[in-house]
């Protein structure tokens, strides 16, 4: 009883005296339970709940609903990154070493506004999700998806707690800004194929989150050679690390989304172009030996059908609203 005692009342320590007093009060910030309670309850529903639920049912058509949830996340991204910057990045923030602003001057009191804010637009990412499995779409809630959503909530709630604004702030100031595009992409993408056919660029999303994820390292990282605004390192390990393995996930993805697949789709053409020209060529006999003839625009014309055929299959599918987050 009494080792529970002592990890109790370091427990409470922790809360209690060594957190920010400023947000102890904000909602779910006197413990991480309620947020943990929230992202596991996402992962179950996404996962096993609500596919059963979707089991007998149509999938819902919520185009309209994609548009305006998509535009209002790109709003709520855009003032996040605007308050981001006019409260510390583009007004005097040090990009070498920023130690967190404890007082209640209007400018600290902004930055961790700012940040709660932040740790709030991560539950309303999980929308995101949800529409998927409604719609049916289970192919999207893939591993990396439900891992990516379901962790931010709770490691966000650490840097509120802790270190509202401050170095490690400066994941959030980038990742608003990603998700600006990124959301700017699905509200495109929501409007269907007159607009789709546009939506040539979606790889490069994944391109932007994995620089996201390398400029995080390196800032991070930074600290553990020198640290000389004396900035809680276990935040830049904390930080550091996120970034680390999400930047893994998000290459694997990348790897099997759009390189693999091309692979295949050009040895599939490949395929199709010889299968063409085996059928269309005539053979006959000359002199006691085989010659090959063929329409002279039969090779041109199959390797036009064939990368046509390719090319709208592989803008369908690059085209489908996938979070990459």
């Amino acid at each position: 009883m009494s080792f529970l005692q002592s990890i109790y009342d370091g427990y409470r320590d922790l809360m209690d005296n060594k957190s920010d007093p400023r947000t102890k009060d904000w909602p779910l910030m006197s413990s991480p339970f309620p947020t943990i309670a929230i992202s596991l309850s996402y992962a179950y529903f996404v996962k096993v709940l609500g596919p059963r639920l979707m089991e007998n049912r149509k999938p819902f058509q919520l185009r309209g609903v994609l548009i305006c949830y998509n535009a209002i996340q790109v709003i709520f991204s855009t003032w996040l990154f605007y308050e981001a910057c006019v409260a510390g990045w583009l007004t005097g923030y040090s990009y070498t070493c920023q130690p967190v602003d404890y007082s209640r001057s209007p400018k600290a009191i902004r930055m961790a506004h700012g940040c709660w804010w932040y740790f709030f637009s991560k539950f309303t990412e999980f929308f995101d999700t949800l529409f998927f499995v409604m719609r049916k779409r289970y192919d999207q809630v893939s591993t990396l998806h439900v891992i990516h959503h379901g962790i931010m909530p709770v490691s966000v709630w650490w840097g509120v707690k802790f270190t509202p604004g401050g170095h490690s702030s400066f994941f959030g100031f980038l990742n608003t800004f990603v998700h600006i595009v990124m959301y700017t992409y699905y509200m495109l993408a929501a409007m269907g194929p007159k607009v789709q056919k546009y939506l040539w660029w979606k790889k490069y999303l994944t391109v932007l989150q994995m620089i996201q994820f390398i400029l995080v390292m390196v800032h991070a990282f930074q600290l553990l050679f020198k640290n000389d605004c004396n900035y809680p390192i276990a935040f830049a390990y904390w930080i550091g690390a996120h970034a680390v393995m999400f930047y893994f996930l998000f290459s694997g993805f990348y790897k099997q989304a759009y390189t693999k697949k091309q692979k295949d789709a050009e040895q599939r053409r490949l395929i199709a172009q010889k299968k063409e020209i085996e059928e269309n060529g005539t053979h006959k006999q000359m002199n006691g030996k085989t010659q090959i003839y063929e329409n002279p625009g039969t090779v041109e014309d199959s390797y036009s059908t064939t990368r046509q055929r390719v090319f709208v299959g592989s803008n369908n599918w690059i085209c489908q609203p996938v979070n990459v987050n």
